[in-house]
């Protein structure tokens, strides 16, 4: 199983960006996706996670302006991020734990640069 990350980039401060972690392979359902990120010279820390049920869970800095969700039909997961501030200017990981043929497994993807600036 590798998961790919995509949709950082450069935006203003105010702006919004959805981030994209998708699953390839044989990962058959989901038990939990979870968006880290690290800043440079930061911990990494967590943003957001959802279970397979749906149930959510946010840092507060990012409450009420990021929302996580799953994709309906794929193993995927989506970080939509709204009134995007500096300080979240950071590299974003998608982890999954997954259930696949041959058991439960836990993946992290290469991660996405997300800038906030003017």
């Amino acid at each position: 199983v590798q998961l790919v990350e995509s949709g950082g980039g450069l935006v203003q401060p105010g702006g919004s960006l959805r981030l994209s972690c998708a699953a390839s392979g044989d990962a058959s359902s989901i038990n939990a996706m979870t968006w880290y990120r690290q800043a440079p010279g930061n911990q990494r820390e967590l943003v957001a996670r959802i279970n397979g049920g749906g149930s959510t869970q946010y840092a507060g800095s990012v409450e009420g302006r990021f929302t996580i969700s799953l994709a309906n039909s794929n193993i995927a997961a989506y970080l939509q991020m709204n009134d995007l501030k500096p300080e979240d200017t950071a590299r974003y990981y998608c982890n999954a734990d997954l259930m696949r043929g041959s058991g439960r497994g836990t993946y992290w993807g290469q991660g996405t640069q997300v800038t906030v600036s003017s």
